[in-house]
């Protein structure tokens, strides 16, 4: 089937198109900014075209000789986005009709039974009627929430639930919502491609659980591993306050912020479950509250290994970040980058590297480290005392000072996990790669995933000191590699 996907550099769009590749279908993607497009893995089984949808020419030339058009647009940080997407709407509309198009697939909001709707989901309606009525058959799937690392109501959610152990928040956070994890929706729009032609209506789409925001909150700190949120809701928060605070607290935008919070002050939660009787739940049920949450919380895993997500052959789960994705989604991840190139061999480099600690040292302000290790020690950790059994040769599972040895892939990776007391999780990786044209190029990546607000806090504080500790490694380790005539244990300068 040739399918044609508005929006494949958003968050959906991203995660739909290698589906519809690995389904067997021909897929056109459209991208205002193709270039936006250029890591990602699938780029070369798709054909892509420049375009926007708010130019007629360039959206009829994209949907031309078409059969399926998904439609996944929202305009959501323009102040005038709801004009905008009316706009867009018509002319897609307009152009599939033209086109000969078979079906059109959108993804809207669900839209509640009482109250004036907020502009975001008013936006979301009309542009579903504009669609339905352009006579071509249209699946009309209205989500709520929808969990996955990256999309922007859960990244604000994850966001306000570990940074603040405690809050004041608006009465809305008791109402009622009904989310879905990101691989549902994906199951979805998949196979609404295929529902029969007279099929030109909306339907709800929801995961198995209906629970308020603060409920969410909640659940997300059980599976984040942090204590219980304390939460204070109170009358006087305007959605337009309460975005301002999203905006102090949280890196996600407030033009972004400010209609999603307004349209919290609904009860979203599915209507029917008509779909049903056109694409069966999957196979395995949908996906539970919980269990959307731990697969989005991926980030952490992507830490765990020395490439990006665009070196992969195959994309990952649809809960994985993408190189589209805002930076500040999936995951509150800090870490601490440097490469250095050295006329050093790889052996030699790798010698330097597998002979880090214990008696040789860290290569770096041995003060600072042992200061650090003082203070481990009395507060209850491991400390430096540790040391490491060989001087020369490390092995998975042992430790290392205040570290243990969570990966060696010799003679190119080591990585180490951090058994000091932190308020998260800490990693240290240090890498060798053949430099083109001779020598080596070094890797180091220390990485932290904070636990609740005190490790945020933690990272702020100990980031002054970092070009005097990581910046001395990375300088000392290639340093001692050069002065070593042969690949063999140095001891530290």
């Amino acid at each position: 089937m040739r399918c044609v996907v508005f929006g494949a550099t958003g968050y959906i769009g991203g995660r739909l198109v290698p589906e519809l590749v690995q389904a067997g279908h021909r897929v056109r993607v459209v991208a205002r900014t193709p270039s936006k497009l250029a890591e990602v893995p699938w780029r070369d089984r798709v054909e892509v075209v420049r375009g926007d949808v708010t130019d007629d020419d360039e959206v009829r030339a994209a949907v031309a000789d078409q059969e399926v058009v998904y439609y996944l647009v929202h305009s959501l940080t323009r102040r005038d986005f709801d004009d905008i997407d009316q706009h867009a709407a018509r002319i897609v509309a307009a152009a599939a009709t033209s086109a000969g198009v078979r079906r059109i697939v959108y993804l809207g909001g669900i839209i509640p039974e009482r109250g004036e709707l907020s502009r975001h989901l008013a936006s979301r309606a009309e542009v579903g009627e504009i669609l339905r009525a352009s006579g071509v058959p249209t699946a009309e799937l209205r989500a709520a929430v929808i969990i996955g690392s990256g999309s922007a109501s859960f990244e604000m959610l994850r966001y306000l639930s570990e940074r603040l152990p405690a809050m004041i928040t608006p009465r809305w956070v008791r109402n009622r919502i009904q989310p879905i994890a990101v691989r549902d929706v994906l199951y979805y729009l998949l196979r609404a491609a295929d529902l029969p032609a007279d099929v030109n209506r909306p339907f709800d789409i929801g995961g198995p659980d209906v629970l308020t925001y603060l409920t969410m909150m909640r659940k997300y700190a059980v599976v984040a591993g942090l204590t219980r949120r304390v939460v204070l809701p109170v009358p006087v928060l305007t959605p337009w306050l309460s975005a301002q605070w999203v905006n102090l607290v949280t890196p996600v935008p407030r033009a972004l912020a400010v209609p999603l919070i307004e349209s919290l002050v609904h009860e979203v939660v599915c209507g029917d479950h008509d779909i049903a009787a056109y694409i069966p739940d999957p196979p395995n049920g949908l996906t539970r509250c919980e269990r959307a949450m731990e697969l989005a919380l991926t980030r952490i895993r992507n830490a765990e290994v020395p490439t990006r997500w665009s070196d992969a052959s195959t994309p990952g789960a649809p809960s994985d970040p993408l190189p589209t994705d805002p930076a500040w989604s999936g995951g509150s991840l800090y870490e601490d980058l440097r490469e250095r190139h050295t006329h050093a061999d790889p052996d030699t480099l790798w010698a330097v590297i597998e002979s880090i600690g214990g008696e040789n040292g860290w290569y770096s302000f041995p003060l600072a480290w042992s200061l650090r290790g003082w203070i481990d020690r009395i507060t209850g950790g491991v400390g430096l005392r540790r040391g490491r059994r060989d001087p020369h040769r490390l092995h998975a599972g042992e430790a290392l000072d205040w570290w243990r040895v969570e990966h060696i892939d010799r003679p190119h990776l080591l990585r180490l996990r951090a058994e000091m007391r932190v308020p998260g999780l800490a990693w240290l990786e240090l890498g060798v790669e053949s430099y083109p044209g001779g020598g080596s190029r070094y890797r180091q990546r220390a990485i932290f995933q904070p636990h609740g607000l005190a490790g945020h806090l933690y990272w702020k504080a100990i980031t002054p000191f970092h070009n005097a500790v990581f910046g001395g490694m990375d300088r000392n380790i290639t340093g001692t590699a050069e002065r070593t005539p042969a690949a063999s244990a140095p001891s530290s300068s």
